[in-house]
């Protein structure tokens, strides 16, 4: 047994989605998650400024002796982690695979869409693993550059979202697709939006929770789950605690009870 805390990072909010699904099915881990809020969105940034960013963030993480890091951002799981995994000497995973092999398993026709911020559609990470797991799969990809800076700032129930979702939404449902994967760990709290433009028959993915779910494989093939009664959490991040406070509970679907500190992440 190991009661090391679970590391969980993300460019702001999104990780939540991720941390809630590790409270479900993992409620006596401990999680330490930082929120580089004060550089959000981590969609439109070149690969040289994310290298800096995902390093330092994994840098402030492993300041607490965790046992595994969960990059729960699609941009920086598709734009970073293949190129610097072998650089991180502690147990790391992102969102891309798990989702992917998610939803090759689950598509009956094969027909799979994926949501993503620009650099993840741009490096096209999701399409290469859903071809290696399923070669025939037809994959198309949409970039949503507006979803993020929307839900980060409490919009993800307007009226300018859903009209944006429909207009991102409308060339998908033109490729007859049966499974979309959310490739943003913030697009769950859109679920509802999308679902109502895709229609009930489209499966979609939870790149978060898919991404909790692999988290607890690893933690068991190694024996190193906790064995605690029950987790704590702690909460960081780059810019204002009292608005992540206030936002994060809709992610997690309960409020942030702990408090949540700023840090200066580019001191690391």
């Amino acid at each position: 047994m190991d009661n090391r805390p679970i590391g969980v990072f993300d460019s702001g909010l999104g990780g939540l989605s991720c941390v809630k699904e590790i409270m479900r099915i993992m409620p006596n881990e401990n999680v330490v998650y930082f929120g580089d809020t004060g550089r959000v969105p981590y969609g439109s940034r070149s690969q040289e400024t994310l290298m800096k960013y995902v390093r330092q963030d994994i840098r402030f993480l492993k300041t607490f002796d965790i046992k595994m890091i969960i990059i729960a951002c699609g941009t920086a799981s598709s734009a970073v982690l293949p190129w610097i995994g072998d650089e991180v000497n502690t147990k790391i995973a992102g969102v891309v695979e798990p989702a992917a092999k998610a939803a090759a398993a689950q598509s009956r026709t094969k027909k799979i869409g994926v949501l993503g911020t620009a650099a993840t559609v741009r490096y096209g990470k999701y399409v290469d693993e859903i071809k290696n797991i399923c070669p025939e799969a037809e994959v198309f990809q949409k970039a949503c550059p507006m979803f993020v800076p929307l839900v980060e700032n409490g919009y993800a129930n307007s009226e300018v979202t859903k009209t944006i979702a429909r207009e991102y939404l409308e060339e998908l449902k033109d490729k007859d697709i049966d499974t979309l994967i959310l490739g943003c760990t913030h697009y769950p709290l859109l679920k509802n939006e999308i679902r109502e433009i895709m229609g009930e028959d489209v499966l979609l993915i939870d790149s978060g929770m898919t991404a909790a779910d692999y988290a607890l494989k690893v933690l068991k093939e190694n024996d190193i789950q906790s064995d605690e009664a029950d987790g704590t959490y702690k909460y960081f991040v780059s810019d204002s605690p009292g608005d992540f406070a206030r936002l994060g509970g809709i992610f997690l679907e309960k409020p942030i009870l702990e408090n949540v500190e700023k840090v200066d992440i580019e001191k690391y």
